[in-house]
């Protein structure tokens, strides 16, 4: 068969080279072996992927890592190599030769098949993520892997989607957490699903480099200590941008220093009747960095502003050289901030951005060249008509310790912040360090199964279920519900009663407008691997705009910041019969004496 032919894919390696049937806990191989012993390795097995808690003291979760899953799942085997590793283990050293040789080197997942939500989705808690069936031993070694690999990618895009809701869909937010991330991994992954949960960018250049992310990033506070004297300005001519100054008909300006000092004086005078925002001398130094930053960068000039000092000192020098780059043509992006009253400060320097273009502008003055700057022309100097729209079009990016709180707080007491760069809250997920999701066996030979617990949290919902997700009238989920195979699918317009998985007087019968069916078949290994059908719905960019079309279908009050309402999940009267008689057969009865 051609390969435009086939339905199912075998999809490539996964992005990173650790992800390998060896990255598993221990004592999953010594259950292999021992269900490889006792000849029950090829039992038929059901396994739910769920978690129990949605994170962040929310009440909704975005699933991510799935297209990785999936990636491993189509590449899962065991090399020469990594049998010879296990061989000498000190776990291994009891097991027989052939489970080596004859199992674990012959096992793939040609057998498996896995139903799972579509990546980018939110879900919520008990309600299965993944349902992989397959033969026990191959399913059971597939647990830990699957797990690395969906826990943290969900944790961090749910982090990015709170993130993204609580700054609103104007704001621009960075990913800046490279440098803090739990490792080089953990560094690449966090940017990854960072975008995935509502991120625009990333300073990561090697997430950008795999996975097409937009790449943004300006100046350390380093680039601004280094200068010192403006001979540390090896060439300080620009040639003109698009729209070079009227007036002006050369097209290189020939001593762009000494413009933005001559316009740094110019705006000490015109700001020099201000009661708010007259300034004196600033930090030379500082003024020579930006300086030799914008005839690097004179296209993409952002600025570091708060190395010495943010208002007196950075502001003023950022403006100067702002309006020579806008004489020459050019327009810079902004300032970044990444200390101090953040709030203050980006209404501050909005106000003194406004002053300087209202004064700049009103004062109609020329900057004049000296004889030497002219190069033969005869006209020279640019018009203050280069400072209209300063104010509007400078944007301030904010980068300290910003979080979810922070970003919260910040909008309730007012700011003029473009865009937040976001690092250690994010990546490393401080609110919560982790998501919790489990792998649990819910059927054996198509005999369910159920895990018991005094902790009723822990209690699993047996046997192979279908999900589904009811929509009401105006088009808001409400309620995700579970039913046991073989039971009646919910249908548009048809009454259902929904119970809680263990509460008997939490009931409620409802009449969907909309079913939307969850698990859907992400992997059949009997007939070749990833279905066409599902493989067209994996991809960053699909996965990140599926995030952002659901979580607008949520109700607000689900996604508030400050006690949201919990999402209803439930299931049918026949799987709560059928949980809650299994949980009484297996329950040992107590002797009272």
């Amino acid at each position: 068969m051609d390969d435009d032919e086939r339905d199912h894919l075998k999809l490539p390696k996964c992005t990173n080279n650790l992800a390998t049937a060896l990255l598993t806990d221990a004592y999953q191989i010594t259950m292999a072996y021992a269900y490889y012993k006792n000849q029950k390795h090829e039992q038929h097995a059901s396994f739910d992927l769920i978690f129990r808690k949605n994170p962040f003291n929310g009440e909704f979760t975005i699933f991510a890592g799935l297209e990785e899953a999936l990636k491993f799942v189509s590449n899962f085997k065991f090399t020469r190599a990594d049998v010879e590793y296990l061989r000498q283990c000190a776990f291994a050293s009891a097991m027989d030769e052939e489970f080596f040789d004859e199992y674990l080197l012959k096992l793939d997942c040609s057998e498996v098949v896995i139903e799972a939500n579509l990546e980018g989705s939110v879900v919520f808690p008990r309600v299965p993520l993944l349902h992989v069936t397959g033969p026990l031993g191959v399913a059971q070694l597939l647990e830990t892997t699957l797990l690395t690999m969906i826990n943290y990618a969900s944790l961090v895009a749910t982090n990015a989607a709170r993130h993204r809701l609580t700054a609103g869909d104007d704001i621009e937010l960075l990913e800046f957490g490279l440098r803090r991330a739990q490792g080089v991994d953990g560094g690449v992954s966090a940017s990854r699903y960072a975008y995935v949960g509502g991120f625009d960018a990333t300073s990561n250049c090697e997430a950008g480099r795999q996975f097409g992310i937009p790449v943004k990033g300006t100046h350390a506070h380093s680039f601004v200590q280094a200068h010192s004297r403006w001979e540390d300005i090896k060439c300080g001519t620009l040639k003109y941008g698009l729209e070079p100054a009227a007036g002006l008909t050369h097209q290189i300006c020939p001593d762009f220093p000494k413009l933005v000092r001559q316009t740094l004086d110019d705006l000490r005078q015109s700001l020099s009747n201000s009661q708010q925002f007259a300034f004196g001398e600033t930090n030379e130094s500082e003024l020579i960095a930006f300086c030799a930053y914008a005839l690097a960068f004179p296209k993409t000039f952002l600025a570091l502003i708060d190395t010495y000092d943010t208002l007196k000192s950075g502001t003023p020098n950022f403006v100067a050289v702002a309006l020579a780059l806008r004489a020459c043509g050019y327009s810079p992006l902004g300032v970044r901030i990444d200390s101090g009253d953040l709030s203050y400060l980006s209404l501050t320097i909005r106000k003194f951005l406004e002053e300087a273009e209202t004064c700049f502008v009103s004062s109609n003055k020329l900057v004049e060249y000296n004889d030497d700057m002219k190069e033969g022309n005869t006209q020279s100097g640019y018009p203050e008509v280069f400072a209209k729209g300063l104010a509007k079009k400078t944007k301030i990016t904010a980068s300290n310790d910003i979080n979810e709180t922070v970003l919260r707080e910040l909008k309730q007491s007012g700011h003029s912040i473009d865009a937040f760069g976001i690092g250690t809250a994010l990546v490393t997920c401080m609110a919560q360090p982790a998501l919790g999701c489990v792998y649990k066996l819910v059927e054996i030979d198509e005999k369910p199964r159920i895990k018991l617990s005094e902790d009723v949290d822990k209690v699993t919902i047996p046997g192979k279920k279908q999900c589904f997700r009811l929509y009401g009238k105006i088009g808001e989920p409400i309620v995700d519900v579970m039913i046991r195979k073989g039971e009646k699918i919910p249908e548009v317009n048809e009454r259902i009663l929904c119970r809680h998985p263990f509460l008997e007087g939490k009931r409620a019968f409802v009449t969907p407008a909309k079913v939307e069916k969850l698990l859907l078949t992400a992997w059949d290994g009997p007939n070749g691997g990833c279905p066409i059908e599902f493989y067209q719905t994996l991809g960053l960019e699909k996965s990140r705009e599926r995030v952002k079309e659901q979580v607008k279908l949520m109700r607000a009050d689900h996604l508030r910041y400050t006690n949201p309402t919990p999402y209803k999940v439930s299931v049918s009267d026949g799987l709560y019969t059928f949980t809650h008689q299994l949980w009484l057969d297996n329950l040992p009865a107590r002797e009272l004496s």
